[in-house]
């Protein structure tokens, strides 16, 4: 049965596009949502891009119809601009919104013959739309279950004859079709209890044996199969784009930050080292910082300091950490919010919290990459301080899921802490 959806401001702010996603449904749109919108237009954030993108998708709609009567969706469906509803409640000043695109959800519910939804990201307006009797969804276009998310390994058993070929060549064909490209895969003798960790080449259909990293990223070492599995993701020349999802103390960042530093400063395959995170508080914020941007930037960057200040504990050429970072000729650590326009070439890049990015800004960031660049997205997805994503709807998950297909990203779940006992401990239970 063909249904209408009427879509909550938050809905167009999250996905831009969201109008296009409704397959030959019709669309609604409350007259307090473009009024809300217009009031995003302004920021320089880029829930302000968004609104200025529905603006100008709107208004080119316009040209085709009138929006009022209906418009003709690329879809099929009709998209309509709904008129206020006088209310007989009386609504907070903040709520106002909110009550406007209730009522006019549900005048229009009450004179359509067909089913009436409305869509919003926004938890108590669908709690209150139900309590009406209205029909209340949240906008899962984008979503990625977290339950089925691609963790990048697996487990897989051999003959002994198979495993005895492997050890001695490195490399023996792979009947798996159901593996993905670079997919990890712990190899199990179903002789003996021996084992090997071996990459799918989807190009040659052959299980090889991962790149051993030995002291080159000293002192940092591969401490269980998750991180050998990620140190050959990350120093595998064939791979442009690596996503490692791990929780607290999994040593993502550290083993990202090291591959860089070797590949930069020891073997020169990469012009500069490109460390950058988003600049998101976790909790409440403490205000405007003095200074000038470094010392600005500085309290947001310090665990990225951290990492640098361990690799240099055991590296001559890192002695003087601060100052190469300060030159920013070979080493440079900076906020995501400049990112736009660039076009990063020849540099091993590093985007550290990535779960707190939208996968819009995933899109922004991922498109500057150039010629001889490399990626690696790093995050948590089970700690966010983005108020507008969630586990299932962040920029990392959903560039696991999108890239999943292709020979040139590899992605890797790191589960096991390795940073202490009580930091392993505190990451279980609480």
């Amino acid at each position: 049965m063909k249904k209408t959806y009427v879509l909550d401001t938050n809905v167009l702010l999250h996905d831009p596009n969201a109008l296009r996603h409704f397959q030959d449904n019709d669309v609604a749109i409350p007259l307090e949502v473009i009024e809300e919108i217009d009031r995003f237009k302004r920021d320089l954030t880029e829930l302000g891009r968004n609104a200025r993108q529905v603006s100008r998708m709107l208004d080119a709609l316009r040209k085709e119809g009138n929006l009022a009567t209906g418009i003709r969706l690329p879809g099929g469906g009709i998209l309509r601009i709904l008129l206020p509803v006088p209310s007989s409640r009386r609504a907070k000043p903040a709520a106002y919104a909110d009550e406007q695109i209730l009522q006019s959800a549900l005048a229009l519910a009450r004179r359509r013959g067909r089913r009436v939804i409305l869509v919003s990201k926004d938890i108590n307006l669908r709690i209150k739309a139900d309590a009406l009797g209205l029909a209340a969804e949240d906008y899962e276009t984008d979503r990625v279950d977290v339950a089925e998310l691609y963790s990048g390994h697996t487990e897989l058993t051999l003959s002994t004859e198979l495993m005895e070929k492997f050890r001695q060549e490195g490399s023996i064909p792979c009947e798996q079709p159901a593996l993905s490209p670079n997919q990890y895969a712990l190899l199990h003798d179903a002789g003996s209890p021996r084992t090997a960790l071996a990459r799918y080449d989807a190009d040659s259909c052959r299980l090889v044996a991962l790149i051993s990293a030995g002291d080159d990223l000293r002192p940092v070492y591969p401490r269980n199969k998750e991180q050998s599995y990620a140190v050959d993701a990350l120093l595998n020349p064939a791979i442009k784009v690596v996503t490692i999802i791990g929780k607290a103390g999994t040593g993502k960042t550290l083993l990202a930050v090291a591959a860089g530093v070797f590949q930069t400063l020891d073997r020169k395959t990469f012009r500069r080292l490109l460390v950058s995170r988003p600049v998101i508080a976790m909790g409440k914020d403490i205000g405007y910082l003095p200074g000038d941007i470094n010392e600005k930037l500085n309290p947001w960057m310090q665990p990225l300091y951290d990492a640098f200040d361990f690799l240099a504990s055991s590296r001559p050429a890192m002695k003087d950490i601060r100052d190469l970072i300060a030159r920013g000729e070979t080493i440079s650590v900076e906020p995501l919010t400049y990112i736009r326009g660039r076009s990063i070439a020849q540099q091993f890049m590093v985007v550290d919290e990535a779960q707190n990015l939208t996968p819009l800004e995933v899109k922004t960031i991922i498109t500057r990459v150039g010629q001889g660049a490399k990626i690696v997205f790093t995050g948590d997805i089970y700690q966010i301080d983005n108020p507008y994503v969630d586990s299932m709807s962040n920029g990392l998950t959903t560039l696991v899921e999108k890239f999943r297909p292709y020979p040139l990203a590899a992605h890797i779940v790191l589960s096991k802490g390795v940073r202490s006992e009580v930091a392993e401990l505190a990451a279980n239970i609480l």
